[in-house]
């Protein structure tokens, strides 16, 4: 084990030492969700997508058409729900089923 002067922790999972900068990393990525849109492209945050059928929006007394633009999406943690912005909704939360990226 060479010293480069960092810190070096045990990972049970693995059995190795290793520097704690890169265990942290391998535990980050593991949490990570994959969010995926209908036709299975990986979605992350900032991306553009269309909707793919259209949606009655509870509690808006709206529908959103097919193939409306949804700009700058963000993740939620959930492998099934993304946060988006659209005029006049607030809070709005689609269902990644719905969506295609563009």
């Amino acid at each position: 084990m060479a010293d480069d002067g960092g810190e070096y922790v045990y990972d049970e999972d693995s059995g190795e030492w290793m520097p704690a900068s890169e265990l942290a990393a391998r535990r980050a990525e593991a949490g990570r969700v994959e969010v995926r849109d209908a036709v299975g492209n990986i979605l992350f945050d900032g991306d553009q997508v269309t909707l793919v059928k259209d949606l009655v929006v509870k509690g808006a007394g709206q529908t959103l058409r097919q193939g409306t633009l949804i700009k700058s999406i963000r993740l939620t943690g959930d492998a099934q729900e993304i946060d988006c912005r659209y005029d006049g909704i607030k809070g709005l939360v689609l269902r990644a089923e719905f969506v295609r990226k563009r």
